[in-house]
């Protein structure tokens, strides 16, 4: 996969203190929260290409995904190498190949997003259905909560409060990805070749991780229509139970708080205004 150049300042990753690896090159630098390098290096005698993470949000949580990965065993899941929590707290994950479908698909004009749905919504229960001792609850993030009347009032949708009122009924609680969605997951020959950044993953509620994975976000060229959004919980289906009136409303809350910081996005708004429109017409 294509990194950008250099596009912000960053950690150096050559200061970071490696145990059992060697850093050698770095070959790009890929668009991220934390400082993320695409790197050559040498690990146990070998020549290898990894990613390496380093903390720089206040969030970040390198220890919990090091935890995590560690309770993992499949190839489809990054290997940690080297790591360390002292000072700036930094992984090394051995690089696993693949594309993202926002990559396959372009501008998905022949809606080739739905033949990967069924497949992406099935990795998702696969990953719900798993048992993960010791894992910690989800950290709490903004976007699990109902919107603010301040913050609908501030949108110009106050007429959606009643939406809010209550919380869904179901809240089942399992292991969580935490940030299941298109850029963290990687494609090979048509079918899940990675499943990448389990920093915010734990113990959570099963459907807003379905929401968070099928809400559509900006620049996004699929997840625009329901059919695509019935394929990928039709593949859940083959694994796991959920709540679609519960998915549907955090998906509902997801797009409130975009529509607070994207502004800017013009077609993006305006799609996420008509699916809330189309979603209260439903509800209320």
């Amino acid at each position: 996969m294509q990194h950008p150049e250099k596009w912000r300042e960053s950690v150096d990753p050559f200061s970071l203190p490696y145990k059992q690896f060697e850093l050698k090159r770095i070959l790009g630098y890929p668009h991220a929260g934390n400082d993320v390098f695409h790197a050559d290096g040498i690990y146990r005698g070998e020549n290898v290409r990894t990613y390496i993470k380093a903390a720089r949000q206040s969030g970040a949580n390198i220890e919990n995904e090091v935890f995590i990965l560690s309770r993992l065993d499949s190839p489809i899941f990054p290997k940690v190498i080297d790591f360390g929590l002292e000072g700036v707290p930094f992984s090394v994950t051995l690089e696993l190949m693949g594309e993202r479908l926002s990559t396959i698909v372009g501008d998905n004009a022949d809606m080739r997003s739905m033949r990967f749905l069924a497949e992406y919504g099935r990795s998702l229960a696969e990953l719900h259905s798993m048992k993960i001792n010791e894992a910690k609850p989800v950290a709490d993030r903004p976007f699990f909560h109902a919107p603010s009347a301040e913050l609908l009032s501030k949108l110009g949708l106050s007429r959606l409060q009643a939406l809010f009122k209550n919380e869904p009924n179901s809240a089942s609680k399992c292991f969580c990805h935490g940030d299941f969605h298109y850029a963290n997951i990687l494609w090979q020959n048509g079918h899940i070749g990675g499943i990448l950044d389990f920093e915010l993953s734990g113990i959570g509620n099963r459907d807003f991780d379905i929401a968070w994975a099928i809400f559509r976000r900006p620049g996004q060229m699929f997840m625009k229509t329901d059919d695509e959004i019935i394929e990928f919980l039709r593949g859940y289906s083959v694994i796991g139970e959920y709540n679609e009136l519960a998915v549907r409303r955090y998906m509902a809350q997801c797009y409130i708080h975009f529509l607070e910081f994207c502004a800017d996005d013009e077609e993006y708004c305006a799609f996420a205004r008509a699916w809330l429109n189309s979603y209260a017409a439903a509800i209320l």
